[in-house]
This record gives C-alpha cells, sequence and structure tokens, in this order.
C-alpha cells in the first residue's frame, strides 16, 4: 500500500472509533444534539426495547431519561473492516460493549449488565462517517441486588420468554412496560450468521435492510 493511501486507511479508522466513542458518551450524557450527529439521516437502532430510526430511538431515549430510566454503555475493544475498491467508504465496526440498567424489580433495587457487542454498518458520506445501522449482539447478561444482603425473586415464566443473552435486561425492561423483541442476536445462532452475512453484504455494496423477514 503506497503511502498516501496508507495515511487516508488510518484517518478513517481514527474517524469510525471516535465515531463510536462519541455515540457512547454523548448519549449516556445526554447530549442529544451532539448524539444525533453520529447518525446519517436515514440511520437505524435495534435495541431490545426499541427498534426505528435513529430520530425514534433519541426520542425515546430522551423520554426514558426523563422519566429516570438509567441505561449506560460501556466501551471495550473495536475491530473495523474497511470495505475496497468502489465501496471503500463503507464500514463493518464490532466493538465489545457493556449494557448497565439500574431499576427496581419486584421492589428491589437491581443491577442488570448485559455484555455483548455493538455491529455497526457505517458510511462515508460528503467526507463524514455515520452510523447506517446499530444492531446490538447479546452475549450473556445478570442482574444483582444494589444492595448484597437482599434478595430479588424472579418470575421463571417471564425470564424463559427471552434468550439467554440478554433475558435479565428484557426481564426489566418488560416490567418497566417496553414491548421487548425476543429474537435479537447472540453469541450464536441464526440470527447472529444473519447479521455476518448483512454485513459482508454491505461491504460488497448492498443494502442495510434488516431486520430479515421471518
Amino acid at each position: 500500500m503506497d503511502p498516501a493511501s496508507l495515511n487516508g486507511e488510518l484517518l478513517d479508522r481514527l474517524a469510525i472509533r471516535d465515531l463510536i466513542e462519541n455515540w457512547a458518551l454523548w448519549r449516556d450524557a445526554g447530549f442529544w444534539d451532539r448524539f444525533r450527529t453520529c447518525w446519517h439521516d436515514d440511520g437505524r437502532m435495534m435495541a431490545t426495547w426499541t427498534q426505528g430510526t435513529a430520530d425514534e430511538f433519541i426520542k425515546m431515549s430522551r423520554e426514558g431519561w426523563d422519566k429516570g430510566v438509567s441505561i449506560l454503555h460501556f466501551l471495550g475493544g473495536t475491530t473495523i473492516d474497511l470495505g475496497t475498491g468502489e465501496w471503500c467508504d463503507r464500514a463493518v465496526v464490532q466493538t465489545k460493549m457493556t449494557i448497565s440498567q439500574r431499576g427496581e424489580v419486584h421492589g428491589v433495587l437491581v443491577d442488570v449488565v448485559c455484555t455483548g457487542r455493538f455491529y455497526d454498518l457505517v458510511e462515508k458520506r460528503g467526507g463524514k462517517w455515520g452510523v447506517v445501522l446499530r444492531q446490538p449482539i447479546y452475549e450473556k447478561d445478570r442482574m444483582d441486588p444494589v444492595d448484597p444482603a437482599t434478595r430479588v425473586e424472579l418470575d421463571p415464566a417471564i425470564l424463559a420468554k427471552f434468550p439467554v443473552g440478554y433475558r435479565h435486561l428484557a426481564y426489566i425492561q418488560h416490567l418497566i412496560g417496553y414491548p421487548v423483541k425476543d429474537d435479537m442476536p447472540g453469541l450464536t445462532g441464526e440470527m447472529v450468521d444473519r447479521l455476518y452475512a448483512l454485513g459482508a453484504g454491505w461491504l460488497d455494496g448492498k443494502g442495510a435492510d434488516w431486520p430479515p423477514a421471518k
């Protein structure tokens, strides 16, 4: 690779990493105007508790924030697959993350921590990288009382409705009243395989149509 091309790739990787980190910091801090700049106009967010456009996600996040819903994110390592040739302005980004939600479950204050990855389809338009699709991958989760001297009893029927990767997160969100999606991608399985196929197609010039038809 010639020096100019290498320099351009490094700058793209830095810009993408900056985008991913800004997403978490600005969203969790409630910097909604700055958070909106992370998305392209057609950007979409697939979360357990809501799926739709970036603007819809921001609106619901603000409403939850105002009601005291506490959902925070912590990021780990990032891997970036850049497109080539005609599609060099596209990338697939995977970032290790945790989602932490605090709230009451059956009268007990708990923390739910879900470990997984953000799986992002991003694109550079007009010289600016932005998110076109964010689909988290939910690998495992747990629920702990904030006061370790207390105990919370969960309804096994509710817990069993949701995949093992995010069933405790789904439990607390279900109690709040959110219509939690029950077929999100996990560490293994058909849905995550289809997500990987979507990412491969994205780097080959195909669209970001998601979720797949059942």
